[in-house]
């Protein structure tokens, strides 16, 4: 057995139960690790998590990760006391039914399970089809409606019930690493500078937005508050290592390779190659990726606030992405907090990435 420890901070992250619009775990989290290193600290009213170092020095550099994670949010309850659901954020059908959950309630954490007819009674044709989202229930031991209702209400949302686990060294596995990882990532960042007393030009502001899942709504509203001259957001992004992953279809990426830099018309060039450089400088290992549009991650809504915003985008490899069981190898997590610190020591005063 390896002897790796995983940071207590992202250990306590990933625990959090945050589906988008219910990110208060998360939240509190964020508040405990990272404001008593900030110079200054706030939230706003979509419930980003604004840390400030350096509060008056030029450019501004934001560093972006969202705390948001997949979950259900529970929309109607049969006579008989089954829950019925919609989900938040983008789920695989053919992977909810058979789960153990925990919804979120206004008294408490409480159990349950998704349920669908059993194979055993669907005929030939049933079984060659995923299952509709109003097909699947959750059950949770209730007999009645009414029953139900004294537990839980409408509204109420559920995330699965798989906790993070290390399955060989510094390889993980949890639900959320998309993208608790990159909440971590900025927040641990912001907290290394400030207890190093790094000599900063740069005003640094590390955000943990919300609410990525459903659109990058965090984002957006924190990227016109902050006003930032150029920043790093850090997502996950699809380790293409494994099987039945067509290479010619989706590039070259792996676990445990470093952080995937971005490259393609979201990514400002000049923070691209900056990027680059402080990783080969540091001899941080890192890998490429390209994108030709607006990439599905918080740096879209970023480079587009106010009057534009030079941006970097680096992901965290990540297997199985959108399932109970994604798989992240912990290095390149360490890896990429290095990079987006000393990117940002790298910053001249006042510097522009304009272009």
């Amino acid at each position: 057995m390896s002897d790796y420890k995983a940071p207590v901070f992202l250990t306590e992250l990933l625990r959090a139960k945050s589906p988008s619009g219910a990110e208060a775990q998360a939240q509190a989290v964020f508040d405990a690790h990272v404001k008593p290193h900030a110079d200054a600290y706030a939230d706003d009213a979509l419930g980003n998590r604004i840390a400030t170092l350096n509060a008056k020095g030029a450019p501004t550099l934001m560093l972006a990760g969202h705390m948001d994670e997949l979950g259900l949010i529970i929309t109607y309850v049969n006579k008989d006391g089954y829950l019925y659901f919609d989900t938040i954020g983008g789920h695989d059908r053919s992977i909810i039914s058979g789960r153990r959950v925990i919804i979120q309630t206004a008294n408490g954490l409480v159990k349950g399970v998704t349920g669908k007819r059993a194979i055993h009674l669907m005929d030939e044709s049933d079984r060659k089809k995923v299952p509709e989202i109003h097909e699947i229930w959750i059950d949770i031991g209730a007999k009645t409606k009414a029953e139900a209702l004294t537990r839980i209400a409408i509204g109420d949302v559920a995330t699965y019930d798989h906790e993070f686990e290390l399955i060989n060294g510094s390889i993980g596995t949890a639900r959320a690493f998309d993208n608790k990882v990159g909440a971590y990532i900025v927040g641990e960042a912001l907290v290394r500078l400030a207890k190093e007393k790094a000599k900063l030009n740069a005003r640094l502001v590390s955000v943990a937005t919300t609410q990525e899942e459903i659109g990058t709504r965090g984002a957006q509203t924190s990227a016109f508050a902050v006003d930032p001259h150029v920043a790093l957001i850090v997502d996950v992004g699809h380790a293409t290592d494994h099987p039945d992953c067509d290479q010619r279809k989706f590039g070259e990426t792996k676990l445990g390779g470093g952080p995937i830099i971005c490259r393609g018309p979201n990514i400002n060039p000049k923070v691209f190659d900056r990027l680059v450089a402080v990783a080969k400088k540091l001899k941080i290992p890192y890998q490429l990726e390209a994108d030709p549009r607006p990439t599905g991650t918080d740096a879209r809504a970023i480079q587009m606030a106010r009057g534009g915003v030079a941006c970097g985008l680096v992901s965290i490899p990540l297997r199985y992405m959108h399932t109970p069981s994604e798989v992240v190898d912990l290095q390149d997590v360490e890896d990429c907090v290095k990079l987006f610190a000393a990117f940002a020591k790298s910053l001249g005063k006042g510097e522009s990435f304009n272009w």
